[in-house]
């Protein structure tokens, strides 16, 4: 019982940490856990926040192009008009969440490293 809800509690606590603003195209969709164990929970949870977060900087991304074409269009009209700090907010927040999509992959393979070294060392003490 204590697993299940310390699993639930960290799943959903994972769900919800770092994954920033969501924008219209991803949106949260609930995850039943209720049938999985931790690591498959974990894993789901993980795979989920580093899909939103994928989807993030494509939104992102696209952002940014369109802020280039709207600057290679003024300086083609010789207009004054200064897009460059808009431009790096954007650069810092892409790289904020490449980071973040990093740190989602990262903590995903540390996890299933970890439990894998678990299972190992049961059967090695096992024997």
């Amino acid at each position: 019982m204590k697993k299940v809800l310390f699993g639930s509690a960290l799943a959903v606590g994972l769900l919800f940490s770092g994954a920033g603003q969501s924008s219209a195209n991803s949106q949260i969709q609930p995850i039943d856990i209720q049938g999985m164990d931790l690591e498959s929970a974990l894993q789901a949870v993980q795979s989920q926040r580093a899909q939103l977060l994928e989807n993030q900087i494509k939104d992102q991304l696209e952002g940014v192009q369109q802020r280039n074409q709207q600057l290679a269009d003024l300086n083609a009209q010789q207009g004054q008009m200064d897009l460059s700090n808009s431009q790096q907010m954007d650069m810092l927040r892409l790289q904020s969440m490449n980071s973040k999509r990093n740190e989602a992959f990262d903590l995903m393979t540390n996890f299933v490293k970890k439990m894998q070294d678990s299972r190992s060392s049961i059967i090695g003490n096992m024997r």
